[in-house]
């Protein structure tokens, strides 16, 4: 009999954040740093935030609506409670970062990259990675009614305890994505979960799909 292999979890930095400086500039531009600072409820409300960094930052609250976030990169950061119904962050980049508890609407986050990041709980309408890199991150107690990851190259995601709509992973290339404890009741691009591991109860649930792809009729 084969021997079960367990895939390697995300390796995640533990966050620790000294010594910030509270910011209560009401004035945000493109290609700004904000370098150890804190911010309470900032609102980026359709701010051109384009190219900007977030180095070592606690964000707290803050709105995101509509704000321009193409390019910005967010190093060693803690963004809590976040609000954005509309989301422009493509090409974004995060790295050594936690999101806890997001409300976001349709999040445009496509050809973005992600390494060593965890976010955890809150709710998502749309989360689009397509396309983007991603390396060790984990998504824990979120509920996110579709996940798109088509095209994307990821590399140690673990999604755990999660409620997933659709998860889209067309073209997508794992390696070491673990969807156990998760629940999904839609998914596309089964030809591409080579390199995910599920478990039992979802193989159970995902059997017609599978036998969809294959060409296989169950009588």
């Amino acid at each position: 009999m084969a021997s079960k292999t367990a895939p390697r979890a995300p390796r995640l930095t533990p966050l620790t954040l000294h010594d910030l400086v509270d910011n209560e500039d009401a004035f945000f531009g493109p290609g700004d740093t904000y370098d150890g600072q804190r911010f309470d409820r900032p609102s980026f409300d359709g701010a051109n935030l384009t190219s900007s960094d977030f180095l070592e930052c606690e964000l707290n609250g803050p709105l995101l609506n509509d704000a321009e976030l193409r390019g910005v990169r967010f190093r060693g950061t803690l963004i809590k409670d976040s609000f954005a119904p509309i989301m422009k962050g493509a090409r974004t980049s995060w790295r050594d970062t936690e999101v806890i508890s997001p409300r976001w609407g349709s999040a445009e986050l496509y050809d973005s990259s992600w390494q060593s990041v965890r976010i955890d709980g809150g709710k998502i309408d749309f989360l689009n990675l397509r396309a983007a890199k991603i390396i060790d991150l984990q998504i824990s107690d979120c509920i996110i009614d579709e996940l798109d990851l088509g095209g994307a190259n990821v590399t140690r995601l673990a999604l755990k305890n999660c409620r997933i709509g659709t998860l889209d992973l067309q073209q997508a290339t794992l390696k070491d994505v673990d969807l156990r404890t998760s629940d999904f009741r839609t998914l596309n691009g089964v030809g591409s979960m080579s390199g995910a591991i599920i478990d039992d109860y979802q193989m159970s649930l995902l059997a017609p799909i599978f036998a969809a792809h294959l060409g296989i009729t169950v009588a």
